[in-house]
């Protein structure tokens, strides 16, 4: 097996231009996406959270009571003006198991959207503290109080 040459360009780089079949108005811009956002892009939602004007906490409190209701494997797409949501919404996902599909390209410039998939077993959280898991009450003596 040979090297691969170093003037042939890398053919597994994690940027990679959108397919216009997923997202006409990037592929025609030659965008491109990592391989998260080209999946979220290609994922129709089960259902979409308007979260512009919240902020973080308010953001996640209505993410997921719109999202108690839904199967596993859902898409739900969140669209934010919250400027730390990119930093938020993956780190929740990660607490609760959901999978953050990252950014969605689309045509406004007033928010960002944002695509995740529930998980069929999510962490649950605490009614007011979306970031905080609900506490194992045979183990945990946490008395958290921030």
């Amino acid at each position: 097996m040979t090297a691969p040459d170093a003037a042939t360009p890398e053919t597994t780089a994690p940027e990679a231009a959108i397919p216009e079949a997923i997202a006409p108005e990037a592929a025609a811009s030659g965008t491109a996406v990592s391989g998260t956002a080209a999946r979220a892009a290609g994922l129709a939602p089960d259902l979409t959270v308007d979260g512009t004007g919240l902020l973080c906490v308010q953001l996640l409190l209505r993410l997921r009571a719109r999202i108690a209701h839904l199967p596993a494997g859902a898409v739900v797409h969140i669209h934010t003006t919250d400027p730390a949501a990119p930093l938020d919404l993956p780190a929740w996902c990660h607490l609760t198991g959901h999978e953050y599909l990252g950014p969605v390209p689309h045509e406004a410039s007033d928010r960002e959207v944002y695509a995740l998939r529930l998980t069929s077993a999510p962490v649950p959280t605490r009614p007011d503290r979306p970031w905080h898991p609900v506490p194992d009450t045979d183990t945990d003596t946490d008395t958290d109080t921030d």
